[in-house]
This record gives C-alpha cells, structure tokens and sequence, in this order.
C-alpha cells in the first residue's frame, strides 16, 4: 500500500492498525466494545495525518490540492459523525463502520494517495 512517501507510507500503517484492530474484535464478537476507543483515535489520528499531508500539498503547490482536501473533508465529516452517533448513545454497527473504513483505504490510499506520491518524488521527497 505505499504511496511512495515514508511519513505517509508510515501513517497510513497506523491508520491499517486502527482498522485492523476493530477488524480482530469483531471478529470475536467484541466489535462493539471498542468501537467507541476506536473511533477516538482515528479521528485523532486522521487529523494529524491530513494536517502533514495538506502542509507539503501548500508547500510544494501539488496540483491536485484543492480536491484531496475535499476528499479529507468528507473522510473527517463522515468520522466525527459516526463518533458523534456512538458518543450519543445511538447504535452503530461496527459492521457498517469497518466497511467504510475498508472502502476508504482502498479507495482513498490505494487511488487517492497513490497520485502524489510521484510528484512529491519528483520534488526529491521520498
């Protein structure tokens, strides 16, 4: 799953872990009781994660900016809200939330990320 840059490459791995680790409760029948610790550290992390990302997008003017922040955006909107509905008492599947959170990896990383990392290359940053 590289992009090609390591801080990112190396982010995006806590991300997976996240992911993996409601993955490894689900899978035996304790999705719901981390979902909760889960969800807090992903927002946490997201945001850090999105903060260094835009900072080299500003920086070395990627081209491509303006709609990867939207995407980013739209990732944390949709976080905070699913956070917001278990904060709230309201169920959520924790099904429901770790397909999402697969769709955005492979759609996000897989698609989304993998564009920059050749440009950030070609900037001498690996």
């Amino acid at each position: 799953m590289s992009v090609g840059v390591a801080e990112f490459d190396r982010q995006h791995g806590v991300l997976i872990d996240l992911i993996n680790q409601l993955s490894d409760a689900m899978s035996i029948g304790k999705g719901k009781d981390v979902l909760g610790g889960i969800l807090v550290k992903l927002s946490r992390y997201t945001r850090h994660h999105f903060s260094a990302e835009e900072e080299l997008f500003e920086r070395y003017a990627y081209p491509e900016a303006q709609s990867h922040i939207q995407a980013h955006i739209n990732l944390t909107r949709k976080v905070n809200e699913l956070k917001n509905a278990f904060d709230s008492g309201k169920k959520i599947l924790s099904l429901e939330t770790m397909n999402f959170l697969k769709d955005w990896l492979n759609n996000h990383i897989m698609i989304v990320d993998k564009q920059y990392g050749p440009y950030f290359n070609s900037k001498g940053i690996k």
